[in-house]
């Protein structure tokens, strides 16, 4: 009897988690399908006035391979860059010099904004910085990207005649980060997925959703809706600020869109699976407001729904029960299937797809760990800075 009841809670669980992928599947809008690109452009008959404004924080190592590409972007408007070094102690700003004296392109501007108040996380006052230089120029539109993004010689262009012909007042693009190394395969495009999972890009986009989110890499803002959304000061607690920033954006009454990138990349690299880890866990309790009954439901519902799918397999297979094994089969179908879209946009092997319960396994162990490592005092993190503001809630960096 103890035995039966024990195949058999197998099986229930086993099926709630199958019901759960099936309503993913179905009802969080898509979020596994890749297609969500720069939506139609037309080229605006005016082209308007960009400043580009990049924070950067001891990038001397990534900024051969990105900043060159700013500077060689083909606008027919005007354009400039503003560089805002956050106390770098590797030659950033020196490097950034050389860099626009040897490749020439759009005009630079290296400035420092020298160590943030209180009250603020560095990259946004460097962020704050920066767009107070840019509007000085008056200009229509503020592209906002990190320091490791290399742009396509046309990104900026067809971010602008999307941004027009749409009416939004942010256009992010979700740039497709680097997949060389063993570890990057396993854990980076899963990042993407789970993002997606959460922040559904189709409803990202949608006039009345309530889904706002961009991603801080690549965001194409208008100024007058920075303005009317207080960006940067409205959100300058936060240390994962690209969430932060879509719904200060979205709840001023701005048209936003997110989706993934075709022409923007991060150069950055994440070699081992000890930089991925402090990548994700350095801000993911942040992300759950450092709330532990968030903290404890995130885990239960990792559990549930990757982690429970091999495990009714196996235990089903090792008690005889046919049932566990078919629900537990089923669901991981399912989960594998969802997740090969992704593999495909990074131009992946699919091996990784029937792993992504491990994957996710790690996913929980980094939030876990983000959680620990914020009740030791040290906080969520950017560049080398610790913030254990409670409200630091959002990302990038």
């Amino acid at each position: 009897m103890g035995q039966t009841a024990r195949v058999s809670a197998i099986v229930w669980t086993a099926a709630v988690s199958l019901a759960a992928w099936l309503w993913l599947l179905l009802c969080q809008g898509f979020f596994w399908r890749t297609d969500v690109r720069l939506p139609p452009q037309g080229d605006p008959g005016r082209w308007p006035d960009v400043c580009v404004v990049v924070p950067a924080r001891d990038e001397a190592a990534v900024l051969p391979l990105s900043l060159p590409s700013l500077l060689a972007q083909d606008y027919p408007g005007r354009a400039e860059v503003f560089l805002v070094d956050d106390g770098s102690t590797d030659g950033t700003g020196e490097l950034a010099r050389d860099l626009a004296a040897r490749h020439g392109g759009l005009p630079l501007t290296v400035a420092s904004p020298g160590e943030p108040p209180a009250g603020w996380t560095g990259k946004l006052w460097a962020v704050r910085h920066g767009i107070a230089l840019a509007r000085a120029r008056d200009p229509e539109y503020l592209l906002l990207t990190d320091a490791d993004i290399a742009h396509e010689p046309d990104s900026l262009r067809l971010l602008v005649a999307a941004a027009r012909t749409g009416g939004f007042d942010l256009v992010s693009q979700m740039a497709r980060l680097r997949v060389e190394s063993l570890w990057e395969r396993l854990v980076v495009p899963a990042f993407v997925y789970f993002f997606a999972q959460l922040y559904p890009f189709r409803r990202i986009g949608r006039k009345g959703a309530r889904t706002a989110a961009a991603a801080g890499g690549c965001v194409l803002l208008r100024a007058d809706a920075a303005e009317r959304a207080r960006i940067p000061d409205a959100i300058r607690h936060a240390v994962i600020d690209d969430v932060a920033l879509a719904r200060a954006v979205k709840g001023s009454g701005g048209h936003i869109w997110l989706g993934l990138a075709d022409r923007v990349d991060s150069v950055r690299p994440y070699p081992r699976l000890h930089d991925l880890w402090r990548m994700v866990s350095r801000s993911a309790y942040a992300q759950l407001r450092h709330n532990p009954l968030l903290l404890l439901g995130t885990v239960a519902g990792l559990a549930l729904v990757y982690l429970v799918p091999p495990a009714a397999v196996l235990a089903g297979a090792a008690g005889g029960d046919p049932a566990a094994v078919l629900a537990g089969a089923a669901a991981w179908l399912v989960m594998t299937a969802t997740y090969v879209p992704m593999l495909r946009y990074y131009r992946q092997p699919l091996w990784p797809a029937p792993l992504l319960p491990f994957t996710a396994f790690l996913y929980l162990l980094m939030t876990v760990d983000s959680a620990v490592q914020h009740y030791r005092g040290r906080g969520a993190a950017w560049k080398g800075r610790t913030y254990a503001r409670p409200d630091a809630v959002t990302d990038e960096g």
